[in-house]
């Protein structure tokens, strides 16, 4: 009977020693999570045809790596014209920039020499040995004048007679009349030549050759300014559309800006995607942080304390956490995390950052954050 006391009595004592010293120390409070990771959707500006797609679900991926090609539609064909509209800009504007060619000058300066010819001509008048033929010009018509004048005389009085035919009268008429009007002229262009050049006419020269002096000057002074400036903003102009293409190019390849996880694709070769509609998401698994709840009671936690984290998974490994978020107002903690009990009871939200360099964890694992291990702020 006594050897069966002895372990009863022993049990008792080992269940009473637990107990008080559960008492004395209790386990240190903590809460619990899950494991998230930044979500990245990713999309293009440009959308249209889905050409290639080179992953699929649940696939790692590297940062800059290609994950979906669109077709380019007519961005080639845009570009070449933007090309060819930035290769005339450039020449205009270097054209400018040079200003006008030196055989461009000098036909300025001979338009401009030959006008100042004529106008000295007219101002000068007409010569003297010009009058003197003139006049010479205008005494032989006076002869031709008075010997038609003559003959036919002669032949009116013959023709009196019979002695002559009409058919030399009239002959002799029209010799008459044009020695005349040949005389006529003849003392009209003396006459012209001894008034000199009109004063219309010196004005209508002097303008002609102040417009080619103006020309002349433009020429050797080059474009303006203002012409240049434009030349350069029709440039830069056509080189920013240029380059506006180029970016939507670049935009017809999704690339990963991370090293991550594809977690949603529903994409295939000939869809149609809206400019800026996401085309796929995925996971940055170096960003981890646990979405946990504080009780009220437990308020003191303060963004930027260091917490230690354990999972279930690694039971023998702690992880390093720091608080980078907790909510400013309190709500009733959501129904996936705690008993129906502790739901009607307001908590605080609380981001924990993950310190994790193993690559061990993963989102969606549950973490129990234990909140007596506070360190100093980072």
């Amino acid at each position: 009977m006594l050897t069966r006391f002895i372990p009863l009595t022993a049990a008792v004592g080992i269940l009473l020693g637990l107990v008080f010293y559960s008492k004395w120390n209790p386990e240190p409070p903590r809460v619990s999570g899950f494991i998230e990771a930044d979500e990245i959707r990713l999309g293009s500006r440009v959308g249209g045809r889905v050409s290639l797609v080179h992953v699929r679900e649940g696939q790692n991926v590297a940062a800059g790596e290609v994950l979906v090609e669109f077709e380019p539609y007519d961005l080639l064909e845009r570009e070449k014209e933007l090309e060819l509209s930035l290769a005339a800009r450039e020449s205009q504007y270097q054209q400018y920039l040079s200003g006008f060619r030196e055989e461009e000058i000098a036909q300025a300066k001979a338009k401009l020499d030959q006008l100042q010819a004529q106008l000295d001509r007219l101002v000068a008048g007409p010569r003297k040995q010009e009058i003197e033929a003139a006049r010479g010009r205008l005494a032989l018509a006076e002869s031709e004048k008075r010997l038609a004048t003559q003959d036919f005389e002669r032949l009116s009085k013959l023709a009196g007679s019979n002695a002559t035919s009409q058919q030399e009268l009239d002959a002799a008429r029209e010799a008459l009349e044009a020695a005349s009007a040949n005389s006529l002229v003849r003392e009209q262009e003396l006459e012209l030549l001894l008034a000199g050049t009109r004063e219309e006419e010196l004005r209508a020269a002097a303008a002609s050759v102040e417009e080619a002096r103006q020309a002349w000057t433009l020429k050797q002074r080059g474009y303006r300014s203002e012409e240049i400036e434009q030349a350069k903003a029709s440039r830069d102009a056509a080189q920013a559309a240029l380059a506006a293409i180029g970016r939507q190019k670049e935009e017809l390849r999704v690339r990963s800006p991370i090293d991550g996880t594809i977690e949603a694709l529903d994409l295939q070769p000939g869809d149609m995607v809206a400019p800026g509609a996401p085309v796929l998401s995925m996971l940055d698994h170096h960003e981890l942080w646990v979405r946990t709840y504080l009780p009220q009671n437990r308020i003191a936690v303060q963004v930027g304390r260091r917490l230690r984290l354990s999972v279930d998974s690694y039971p023998d490994q702690t992880f390093q956490g720091v608080v980078t978020f907790i909510a400013r107002q309190a709500e009733f903690t959501p129904s996936n995390v705690q008993t129906p009990e502790e739901r009607s009871k307001q908590v605080f939200r609380m981001k924990v950052g993950i310190d994790d360099q193993r690559d061990l964890l993963r989102p969606g694992m549950i973490v129990d954050v234990w909140l007596d291990e506070i360190g100093a702020k980072r």
